[in-house]
């Protein structure tokens, strides 16, 4: 373990900057078939008694091919942990008690879009003047999302449960508090939600399967999870547990179980996964902000395909406490929100260090970006990064869409690209798969009413041998090192690329992959294409979105899509950043914002939930004035 200080960052952990080999890009992975329907449920049920099949599909889908480089491996040392941490400033760091009130400031033109989602500020803003209350809201949004209704709220699907009593009391706790004017921060009484894998008290954690995984703490001691303990003790209010992929073995968020949310801008669509029932929520309007987590993209993915923002925090920055992180050498914790202001607000309280936690208690507490557009002659400058025959694995379409908007970012904000190269990226994508399928296989050895798909997944894991999982941390540490070379070279560069290389994940047959899921690994793989380095060498990394493309089977499939386009899939151009530096992509994150804040539409099942609280007051008024009338004229 080494402490690296260059200027005034100083890291602990800090990997030995070593360049990589120069080995030109290539990708030469086998094809899988998809499985679907009956066929998948046999398969399962196949690969769980023979043990020479399971054996076959591993080495059919490539895991064994890390042996080929294994004469570049062998001078490097196994890494198991990504951990990097920040630890400047450390006279900066806040009592975890402490709830941040400042606000970060929001990109001016971003805010002035036309298309415009509702933020943490805009429901501050109107719970401050008296135009809202949060109770209001909570009433607006209740009906939406329950399940324990007839008929299910419309948007139930995207949630497993919500606890009605819970919502209301802390609705009514935060109208009170702004009726007093003594709001807690600036996510006092904002609706939010979180993802089935945090631990909540009066909730059970499902994993998004039908087993209760419900972490069970010591006496006296709350189960909830440290990020939603900071939002609560921020005033925001939580609307219960949102729907996920199964375990979050996939990319999808299809889930048999409990019903797959479609995605919100065209119902033939997936949201992404595994954080997908958070992506909906915010992309449909219900919540500006939601928690999600990410061990392969399953923030930045279905935000992406959303058109929400997503940030994927350092690795060990977010505590996962007093709960356990199953996949503690990829997964972090971290927020998906409306825009790049809310998601920063967001960040900024879940991410103040927890004294209880190893690694988390010893980063420096975020510091409020200057969240703002530089006009003409204001410019901040940056390098960014681009690995260019990685980034032509997207669809031309994608492309263009992502490189306009870096153009923009050169032009308005004096940006430079710069080429780089990163070595052995296919294999790293094998290396980061087999090592969240040990993960799964050690953290699920029972798979009784697991899906067909996770079944086979698990089986995965299961014959994993040792060697081959080492050979994997070789290559962490391999691409960590080169990694921390390409810094020292171009420090504050943000490595850019597509979050995905394809628009969205068409559902083929939704009568039969929604009822008995998918097993595609093709599919699954593109899709993680991009994301899973941050994962494996545990960068922080952003999303934003980048624009639309026509959807499949309609005139134009695949191209560009103007505004008027129906079914239109998003697309989203993604930032990876040094260790630590989460301020400086959220920096770049409102800048790329605002180059495409044109860009930004609202999906055809958007809620307005403000104009409909309005008439939920209004309603109430109309109640009390009647009410008071009749009282009136009973006296006379």
């Amino acid at each position: 373990m080494s402490t690296v200080q260059e200027g005034r960052l100083q890291f602990f952990n800090y990997p030995e900057a070593r360049p990589g080999p120069d080995i030109p890009y290539r990708n030469e992975r086998k094809r899988s078939p998809a499985m679907r329907g009956l066929q998948l449920l046999f398969a399962a049920v196949i690969v769980e008694w023979f043990g020479f099949i399971r054996t076959w599909l591993w080495h059919n889908a490539g895991f064994g091919d890390l042996r080929r480089i294994r004469q570049y491996l062998d001078t490097y040392e196994p890494r198991f942990d990504p951990t990097v941490i920040s630890i400047t400033n450390q006279a900066m760091k806040a009592d975890s008690r402490v709830i941040i009130n400042s606000s970060p400031r929001a990109s001016t033109r971003a805010q002035t879009a036309t298309c415009k989602y509702y933020s943490v500020a805009d429901y501050q803003a109107l719970y401050a003047s008296g135009e809202l209350t949060p109770t209001a809201v909570a009433q607006t949004i209740l009906p939406l999302i329950r399940r324990d209704i007839n008929p299910c709220g419309e948007h139930s699907v995207a949630w497993l449960e919500s606890r009605v009593d819970l919502i209301l009391a802390a609705a009514d706790a935060s109208t009170l508090r702004y009726k007093e004017n003594r709001p807690l921060s600036i996510l006092d009484g904002v609706p939010t939600a979180v993802k089935d894998e945090y631990d909540v008290a009066g909730y059970k954690t499902c994993l998004g399967s039908r087993n209760d995984y419900t972490h069970e703490a010591a006496v006296e001691i709350s189960i909830t999870s440290w990020s939603v303990t900071r939002l609560e003790e921020a005033g925001a209010i939580n609307f219960g547990k949102l729907s996920m992929h199964e375990f979050g073995l996939d990319t999808s968020n299809n889930n048999p179980n409990y019903g797959t949310p479609l995605n919100p801008f065209n119902h033939r669509y997936y949201t992404g996964g595994s954080s997908g029932g958070a992506a909906y929520a915010v992309s449909a309007g219900l919540i500006p902000v939601a928690l999600g987590s990410d061990g392969g993209g399953s923030i930045r993915i279905p935000a992406s395909f959303c058109s929400v923002y997503g940030l994927k925090p350092s690795h060990g920055r977010i505590s996962y406490k007093p709960g356990v992180n199953h996949f503690d050498t990829c997964s972090v914790n971290g927020p998906l929100a409306a825009n790049i202001a809310s998601l920063s607000a967001v960040y900024g309280i879940i991410g103040v260090p927890n004294p209880a936690c190893p690694s988390s208690s010893l980063f420096a507490s975020p510091q409020p970006p200057r969240l703002a557009f530089s006009p003409s002659g204001e410019q901040t400058g940056g390098i960014i990064g681009i690995p260019q025959a990685w980034f032509s694995r997207a669809t031309p379409s994608i492309q263009r869409l992502c490189h306009s908007i870096l153009d923009r970012l050169v032009a308005l904000n004096d940006y430079t690209i710069i080429p780089i190269t990163i070595p052995f990226l296919p294999e790293g994508q094998t290396a980061h798969a087999m090592t969240m399928l040990c993960h799964a296989a050690t953290a699920i050895p029972d798979t009784r009413n697991l899906t067909a798909a996770n079944k086979i997944l698990i089986s995965l894991g299961m014959v994993t041998p040792s060697t081959d999982f080492l050979l994997a941390q070789k290559l962490r540490q391999l691409l960590m090192q080169h990694l921390a070379d390409l810094w020292r070279e171009h420090p504050g560069m943000i490595i850019v690329t597509p979050t995905t290389p394809c628009a969205g994940w068409h559902i083929v047959d939704p009568k039969v992959d929604l009822k008995y899921g998918i097993s595609d690994g093709d599919q699954t793989l593109k899709t993680m294409e991009y994301v899973w380095l941050a994962n494996f060498a545990g960068l922080p990394s952003i999303t934003i979105p980048a624009g639309f493309v026509s959807p499949v089977g309609e005139q134009g499939e695949g191209d560009e899509a103007d505004d008027d386009v129906d079914g239109k899939i998003p697309v989203g151009l993604m930032g990876m950043g040094e260790w630590g530096s989460e301020e400086h992509l959220l920096q770049w994150g409102a800048e790329a914002e605002a180059a495409g804040a044109e860009r930004r539409s609202r999906p055809p099942i958007w809620v307005d939930v403000v104009a409909r609280a309005r008439e939920e007051m209004q309603r109430i008024k109309d109640e009390e004035d009647s009410e008071q009338g009749s009282a009136l004229r009973k006296r006379k």
